[in-house]
Order: structure tokens, then C-alpha cells, then sequence
């Protein structure tokens, strides 16, 4: 565990945790900024539930929280490749409450999967962001991650063609 302010944490989550991330995910999907658009996601607890258990059984990947005070502020995915030419490296979805936004929460996340990644003996991080997420995109520059590319016109948002950013970070 990580402290992001006095009291708070940054945890592996569990099946308790679901009705919480599931809030935060919907908040963070009425942002506009992440793959799903607000309302599209219809994910049920249970499934939810048995997502984190399959996430977690892993040893290379995690479904990490920030917390305070019992409140979830946050949520990180990381998953790890399983064939043996790839296993080395891990995709990253992440996702904060707006009203965490800009409060150090992102950084505690990213320092805490880093840390386990390293630990896990993973050597390469992905994800992907849309190109005009300034936040995000500073974010990740922040914490070490590089833009490898772009993807040209790969999300159709509100009627028009968007970039998203390949970005990497090796550990």
C-alpha cells in the first residue's frame, strides 16, 4: 500500500470494492475521455466482481484502487501479456473521479503499479490516450511513459475523427 495524502491508499482492489469502481467509472467515462462513451458501458457488478478475482489471480497483472477514508478516488488496470514473446509487457486503463482530478491521485496510482510492475518483473507498460487529453497526456509524460505513435482518425467521437496517442514505458 501507497499513501496518497494522510489517510489514503492505493490497495489491489476486491470484490467489495465493485459498486465503488463502477461509480467512478461511469464518472470517469462522462468525461469524454476514455473508450467508452458516456452511458455505454453496462458492465454488472458481478461481472465487475469476477473481473478483479481473474485480474488479480495473475501474477503479472492488477486491479489497483486509490482510496481515502473508504472512498475509491480511482482505479488502475493492468494486464499482462501471456504468450512468451510478450509476457514481458502489460496494457494500462485508468480512470479517476472528477472531483479527484488534479489532486496527486493519477501520480499515486502510476507510482504504486510502477513500483509492483517492477517487482512483477515487467518490462514494458502500454496505453493508449486521446490526443487532446492535455491531462492525461502530462500525466503520463509525468510518470515516464513516451509517445511511440498515433493512431490516425481511431475513435469517432461526437461526429468526428480523433487521434489517440501510443504511449510506453520501459522499466
Amino acid at each position: 500500500m501507497n499513501t496518497i495524502g494522510e489517510k489514503s491508499i492505493v490497495r489491489k482492489a476486491n470484490e467489495n470494492d465493485t459498486s465503488q469502481i463502477l461509480a467512478v467509472m461511469k464518472d470517469a467515462e462522462n468525461s469524454g475521455f476514455m473508450l467508452f462513451a458516456p452511458e455505454e458501458r453496462n458492465l454488472a457488478p458481478a461481472a465487475l466482481s469476477k473481473l478483479i478475482n481473474s485480474i488479480n489471480q495473475t501474477p503479472t497483472s492488477g486491479f489497483f484502487i486509490a482510496e481515502h477514508q473508504d472512498e475509491i478516488l480511482g482505479y488502475l488496470l493492468l494486464k499482462a501479456e501471456t504468450l512468451s514473446r510478450t509476457s514481458h509487457r502489460a496494457q494500462i486503463a485508468v480512470g479517476v473521479h472528477s472531483k479527484s482530478r488534479g489532486k496527486g491521485v493519477g501520480t499515486a496510482l502510476f507510482d504504486y503499479m510502477i513500483q509492483w510492475a517492477k517487482e512483477s518483473k515487467l518490462h514494458r507498460l502500454e496505453l493508449t490516450v486521446i490526443e487532446h487529453n492535455e491531462q492525461a497526456v502530462h500525466l503520463y509524460k509525468k510518470m515516464g511513459f513516451e509517445v511511440e505513435g498515433v493512431k490516425m482518425h481511431s475513435l469517432l467521437i461526437d461526429g468526428h475523427y480523433v487521434n489517440e496517442l501510443y504511449m510506453a514505458k520501459l522499466l
